[in-house]
């Protein structure tokens, strides 16, 4: 069966060759609501069709998949695998189109892990948001205070540190009075540049500046209580792999059990999904791409594949890479750079990273 999913209906297909004959085909639409969809799985199995193919269309796929999960067995592909050619385009003919292709075995399925690694993907996802969600927020209060000629980033290495905002909260009560005694609201070393820190806040803030920056400080508190009650709901989703997170942490770059459920979150537990590492990598975007027409090799960089893993082994591979705990890494890292680049190599070290997860997890071994 193909099936062509949209926001407010799905169109469905079934092919059905029997002797050699010219395939049947049966088709039908469906709309998106529960009891429709639930139709549509009746449907299905009256037809005794059990083997399905759909594309994934923004997030429209994810309750028809969640309903025909248990009974059917469901590919899902991408889009770009199952275009229908331009000028011959309707939802039946798409529908008709998938099922074809399906029924000769052309369609690549994408890689799907079970239920509960799919809902700890989401909420890793949603936490890795509210990340870049925090670091905004860090960014406009420090183009309010820049604005302002407050100098604080000049004196002190992290304005969100203990010392920075409780001079900020002082600020802000009475914008106009920059002259009030800084030595109590300071801690440790900065003690040290007390003059420093008198030149940095003396700037002005306007009424306007001064409401957005309670505005930015208040979202910013707030964003972090989430985030705070986002990863005790991860961390209580992620028990059950208890023993895998253990084995991921012993890798080079792994050490916060955040980073560890993220990597599962997207690969999942079990390496049997994958016929070897290299396919793992190749799944990830961090393997050269074949592009070769005419005897003629053509771009080979890395695919767009893999937008949410491979930020985050290129960043365990940036710490892997400046510590000298792994010379493997680090010297190869080194060898690559001097001839490719910082890109490329780092790159190549995410994928070194990745291999030995793929062994680790398969094996069940420790670094």
């Amino acid at each position: 069966c193909g099936v062509d999913v949209h926001k407010s209906f799905l169109v469905a297909t079934i092919v059905k060759t029997t002797g050699g004959v010219e395939p049947s085909y049966q088709k039908k639409r469906f709309s998106t609501f529960n009891n429709s969809i639930l139709e549509f799985k009746h449907w299905l199995l009256d037809n005794d069709c059990l083997d399905v193919c759909m594309e994934s269309t923004g997030k429209y796929w994810i309750p028809v998949y969640n309903i025909l999960e248990p009974d059917c067995s469901i590919v899902l592909a991408h889009p770009k695998y199952v275009k229908a050619i331009r000028g011959k385009k309707t939802d039946k003919k798409d529908a008709k189109w998938i099922a074809d292709l399906f029924k000769h075995d052309l369609v690549a399925g994408s890689f799907m892990p079970p239920a509960d690694i799919r809902q700890l993907r989401d909420l890793m996802r949603y936490r890795f948001k509210l990340t870049c969600f925090k670091s905004s927020e860090k960014n406009r209060l420090q183009n309010c205070l820049t604005v302002s000629n407050i100098q604080l980033g000049n004196v002190v290495s992290d304005t969100f540190g203990k010392s920075a905002q409780a001079i900020l909260d002082k600020l802000l009560e009475n914008p106009a009075d920059t002259s009030f005694d800084l030595e109590p609201l300071v801690y440790k070393s900065l003690k040290k540049k007390l003059p420093e820190l008198r030149d940095a806040i003396d700037g002005y803030i306007t009424p306007e500046q001064a409401g957005k920056l309670k505005v930015i400080k208040a979202h910013y508190e707030n964003l972090e209580s989430r985030k705070a009650e986002l990863e005790e709901l991860i961390l209580a989703l992620a028990a059950p792999y208890q023993q895998e997170l253990t084995i991921l942490q012993t890798a080079p770059g792994i050490s916060s059990p955040f980073t560890a459920i993220g990597i599962i979150s997207e690969i999942g537990t079990n390496m049997e999904a994958f016929p070897s590492a290299k396919h793992l990598c190749s799944w990830a975007g961090l393997t050269p791409t074949n592009n070769e027409s005419a005897g003629k090799k053509k771009s080979v960089r890395v695919s767009k594949a893999g937008c949410y893993i491979k930020p985050l082994l290129v960043q365990c591979a940036n710490a892997v890479v400046k510590s000298t705990k792994h010379p493997e890494m680090r010297n190869r890292y080194l060898r690559l750079k001097k001839r490719r680049g910082h890109k490329k190599a780092i790159i190549a070290i995410a994928r070194m990273l990745l291999t030995a997860l793929y062994h680790m997890l398969k094996n069940g071994e420790n670094y």
